[in-house]
């Protein structure tokens, strides 16, 4: 089974969401979360759901040829990582599912994958410790009127590879699991066997593009999420403000506003101020202070009226 793997990245990070390729970002998170803990968001090339990993996990990413049978076939695409798992005395880890792994019914991996120029590109997470505070809060979406047609990530137990391991790897840290997935992987005894490729200038110049151009563009992380439509209402100073939105690709696609403000304007000039405005606090206070809003609602400000959409 080694022979199958061409390149092998194995990395861990700081806290991220992963979100699947097509999912809708804003189903998915809950952004106030994510915002007040700094953690980043990114949407992946491949599908799959959304998961929440942080320096407690080990990723594994890969590129393998494709030799028709391997792509779509997680059992097959797993089977070295499971190989190399039960070399370190977690014999309890079983391929599960669709695309995971488990221990005793307890979630400790999940896979992704997809075909690029040819190549099967893909990579799972491996779990050796577990923080489920953020886990549980970061993927909690708090739009409780959300409608989507998005794909929901199904929310599952999940558990840590450690307790699982044989005695004498019971204290590794997580630079050290890394290090003995990959010598059990690729079959090798020390790292100094295994054949690397070294970056070059031109290879990191082509990284950072890819990096500001796509993975960290807000147009590729959350502007490609599909439709949604949702309603939020608050008490204001004032009045009451009821606010129904449609989003597409992370946009304005539809607003209309309800309440019992005493406003002398039409409140479509309002509406129509937010088409195509990004759901994005900085972006929406932006739009509305382009308008006099005392003018249509009376006391309130534009932050006010941001915090209600994005409630």
């Amino acid at each position: 089974m080694v022979k199958m793997v061409q390149f092998i990245f194995p990395y861990y990070c700081d806290p991220k969401v992963e979100i699947g390729r097509f999912q809708n970002t804003a189903v998915e998170i809950n952004q106030d979360y994510v915002e007040a803990h700094n953690i980043k968001v990114v949407r992946r090339d491949t599908g799959g759901g959304a998961v929440y990993v942080d320096r407690g996990a080990v990723n594994m990413c890969c590129i393998l040829e494709n030799d028709g049978t391997i792509y779509g076939d997680f059992k097959k695409f797993y089977e070295p990582g499971i190989d190399a798992l039960h070399q370190l005395g977690a014999t309890e880890v079983v391929q599960s599912g669709r695309n995971d792994l488990a221990a005793n019914g307890k979630k400790i991996s999940r896979a992704a994958m997809t075909l690029i120029k040819g190549r099967i590109y893909g990579g799972y997470s491996l779990l050796l410790d577990v923080d489920y505070e953020p886990m549980v809060n970061v993927l909690k979406p708090n739009r409780k009127k959300i409608e989507s047609k998005g794909i929901k990530s199904v929310r599952s137990r999940v558990g840590s590879i450690r307790p699982y391991l044989a005695s004498e790897y019971q204290d590794v840290t997580i630079h050290e699991f890394k290090d003995l997935m990959v010598k059990q992987i690729l079959g090798i005894d020390d790292l100094s066997e295994a054949k690397r490729y070294e970056l070059t200038e031109v290879d990191w110049k082509v990284i950072d593009e890819m990096l500001d151009n796509k993975y960290h563009n807000w147009e590729w992380n959350f502007g490609r999420s599909p439709r949604y439509e949702y309603n939020r209402d608050a008490r204001l100073t004032a009045g009451t403000i009821d606010i129904s939105l449609a989003v597409e690709k992370g946009r304005i696609a539809a607003c209309r506003i309800y309440g019992d403000f005493f406003g002398q304007g039409d409140i479509k000039d309002v509406e129509a101020q937010l088409m195509g405005v990004r759901v994005v606090k900085e972006d929406i206070v932006a739009a509305l202070n382009e308008i006099d809003l005392t003018y249509y609602f009376g006391k309130t400000t534009a932050e006010e009226i941001a915090d209600v959409i994005l409630s």
